[in-house]
């Protein structure tokens, strides 16, 4: 095939942006058309700059095709001609950059053991792309190889490459060689290698070390400081990040927009609503608040505060929305306890055809509760199995607990048994799942299960555990799991583990050693411990204990209504009219009042809610009607009220 037809042929089918770049060498043919055109076509200049585009716009077929008429031409792989080699070598480089950006790295490695001549560069690219393509091993290996062969001399770009890899506590040691390396090849004052290994040693979270790396920095720009700011968000040290982003504006580095990103994630790992206000001032004074990015940092920062208005502003202004940003204003929804607008949110979304992703599914999962419908838990279910997200294990695992929330014990069951993959997580949903339907027994054999597959048990899983024993009455077992959290696992308990213990020893009318139990540990006992004691209390009609638990969580909690209807019910309980009165004359005296109960019952897939002498449903008076008929056949069969903790809610006097 002659070289001539061959680019004009390909050049015919190029792309606008390929046929500008070759428009002068297509002119000077047609100037010349009896003349050969390898020298035009297979010029190395043209060649090198039009195969990087082919590998950044993934033409492949165009690539392959160029590399094919480059074989035929012998006088291109002439290894006796010096200056045509060393041209070539920049053809070569080209077309290993191609075959990597492509994905088709198993030629870029064919071609790449092919080469007569390598540099550098030709070393750069094949490490680069086995470390993009995840093949570690290999990437350290060529790395290695090019080392010991000596040929070519590592620059900054490979030293970048290998820093730009190492993700993970796993890599530390290797970072620490690399710096070596760094050090003594007389990089140690180059910005761009420094501040790789400044990112590198964040990601590895050796934040220390990263931070000793900026403080020998003679010279730092814009990305240094981004990286330290950015490096300590990631390693959740949010206080220091904005220490850091207050100290770069009051220097002479401008911060760019990666920079004001990372501080606004401080500042929603933090909840600092006002430092978050007043970097938004400085965004829109500078112009840049409008970019899509720093709007979904914005949202979420808005929204991890609390200030759901503020977010909601925001995501009205925007002018073109994009995933990120509504799962951002969907999660802040969940997050923040406007349930129905999350889940009304996620319906315009499917209704206007926006795409969803895992992401919206396991936000809007999240929201689900006792009084959320279980008919639109299965249609999001089926959107799930339409979209092929059941390969998601968060996904799977929102389905576990919306099933498990909305009273379906079996259907948790069977999205467990069907998940392809399981982590940590979906053990514990589903433990939790065994816990919260009263199925102790059923936690405990999923647990010996989970030990059996090797996946490590969190606090979390222990807090489930505990639940568990609680509810069935296994007190030995739920001791043991607490000594073994510490003992076995070096799982710190934290207060939620001991309300457990606290709640499964007075279930078990265990109050004297549940009480000894809190007196003997480490820290305060917090609200959740004392409220558990004087629920165990309320449960077993203990006046005596119940005061002591009231008293330390009024202390603890004192905007709480809980202690005073607990309080009053065990004095309900015992007959101590005078004394229940004086309880809730206390409380009305503090200005608290109790938290409305809501029942509620779903039919047709709609969610009808009910509160104590509520008469604002339609079909109040007929429902009120029905209860009175059965009221009356159950005290015909022999049904007594038990009256003891009705007292209150009735409104009557406890005299009469």
């Amino acid at each position: 095939m002659k070289s001539r037809w061959v680019f004009l042929s390909l050049s015919s089918r190029l792309p606008s942006w390929a046929s500008s770049l070759l428009s002068p060498f297509k002119a000077r043919i047609h100037e010349n058309p009896s003349s050969q055109t390898s020298t035009f076509v297979l010029n190395h200049v043209a060649i090198s700059r039009l195969l990087p585009h082919c590998g950044r716009q993934g033409y492949f077929r165009l690539g392959s095709s160029i590399q094919a008429s480059l074989i035929k031409q012998y006088e291109f792989l002439d290894s006796e001609n010096k200056d045509i080699i060393r041209n070539s070598l920049v053809v070569w480089n080209s077309l290993l950059f191609m075959y990597s950006q492509c994905g088709d790295f198993s030629n870029a490695v064919k071609l790449f053991d092919d080469m007569p001549l390598k540099d550098t560069v030709s070393w750069n690219t094949v490490i680069s792309g086995f470390l993009r393509n995840g093949q570690f091993e290999n990437g350290f290996g060529c790395f290695k190889r090019m080392r010991e062969l000596g040929f070519h001399r590592f620059d900054k770009a490979t030293l970048t490459t290998i820093l730009s890899a190492l993700d993970g506590p796993e890599f530390g040691y290797l970072n620490e060689m690399i710096h070596g390396l760094v050090f003594r090849c007389g990089y140690e004052q180059e910005t761009a290698v420094e501040n790789s290994l400044i990112t590198s040693y964040f990601k590895c979270r050796c934040s220390s070390s990263g931070r000793r790396v900026f403080d020998e920095l003679l010279e730092r720009n814009v990305i240094t400081w981004t990286a330290m700011i950015s490096g300590l968000v990631r390693n959740e040290l949010y206080k220091e990040s904005l220490e850091f982003f207050v100290l770069m504006r009051s220097g002479t580095v401008c911060p760019n927009s990666l920079t004001y990103l990372s501080s606004l994630m401080a500042c929603s790992g933090l909840q600092a609503l006002s430092e978050g206000r007043q970097i938004h001032a400085i965004l829109w004074k500078l112009g840049i608040d409008s970019d899509l990015r720093l709007e979904s940092a914005l949202m979420d920062m808005y929204s991890k505060c609390g200030s759901m208005v503020d977010a909601w502003l925001i995501f009205e202004s925007v002018d073109e929305l994009d995933e990120v940003a509504l799962t951002v204003i969907l999660v802040g929804f969940a997050q923040n306890g406007f349930e129905k607008e999350a889940i009304q949110i996620f319906k315009k979304m499917v209704t206007a055809g926006i795409e969803i992703d895992t992401n919206m599914v396991s936000a809007v999962l999240g929201v689900f509760g006792n009084d959320t419908s279980l008919g639109l838990g299965k249609q999001i279910h089926a959107l799930i199995v339409k979209r092929n997200f059941s390969y998601n294990p968060y996904v799977n695992n929102g389905l576990i607990n919306m099933y498990s929330k909305c009273g379906q014990l079996e259907e948790s069951v069977r999205v467990f048994s069907e998940m392809p993959h399981k982590n940590p997580i979906s053990w514990n949903s589903m433990i939790a799942t065994f816990a919260r339907h009263g199925d102790g027994f059923g936690a405990l054999r999923l647990y010996e299960e989970m030990k059996m597959e090797g996946v490590k048990p969190t606090d979390v899983t222990f807090l489930s555990l505990l639940h568990a024993c609680s509810h069935v009455g296994l007190v030995e077992k739920g001791m043991a799991f607490l000594n073994s959290m510490t003992k076995d696992h070096r799982i710190s308990p934290r207060k939620e583990h001991y309300a457990c213990v606290v709640d499964m020893l007075g279930r078990a009318a265990l109050l004297t050693e549940a009480k000894d139990f809190i007196e003997k540990l480490p820290d305060e006992p917090g609200p959740l411990v004392w409220q558990a004691l004087l629920g165990a209390c309320s449960f077993h009609s203990d006046s005596e204990t119940g005061t002591f638990a009231a008293e330390q969580l009024i202390a603890a909690a004192p905007e709480s209504p809980a202690p005073y209807v607990l309080l009053a019910n065990i004095y309900s309980s015992e007959g101590k009219w005078k004394e229940r009165a004086r309880t809730f004359k206390r409380m009305k005296e503090m200005g608290i009042a109790k938290e409305t109960g809501i029942s509620w019952i779903e039919i047709d897939k709609k969610v009808h809610s009910f509160v104590v002498w509520d008469r604002i449903h339609p079909q109040a008076e007929m429902i009120y009607g029905v209860l009175a008929q059965l009221f009356k056949l159950m005290t015909d069969e022999g049904y007594v009220p038990d009256k003891r903790f009705i007292l209150h809610y009735l409104g009557q006097d406890g005299n009469r």
